[in-house]
């Protein structure tokens, strides 16, 4: 799969799809580089389309 950058909702699923069937490529092969090129594709898209704010420090609860 060779994209450049995602563009819409229909380029995320598809990269979310390649994605899984990669999860097992070793670093150093043609199929650990297209992995990690998507990753960071994807985690861009996301920041921008599902943002995730900070949680609150005064509403997070710390329990031992």
């Amino acid at each position: 799969m060779h994209l450049e950058q995602i563009r819409s909702e229909e380029d995320y699923e598809k990269a979310l799809a390649r994605i899984e069937t990669l999860m097992d490529a070793e670093a150093d092969t043609p199929e650990g580089a297209e992995l990690e090129r998507l990753t960071f594709l994807v985690k861009s898209y996301e920041d921008v389309h599902y943002p995730i704010d900070p949680p609150d420090p005064l509403k997070v609860r710390w329990t031992p």
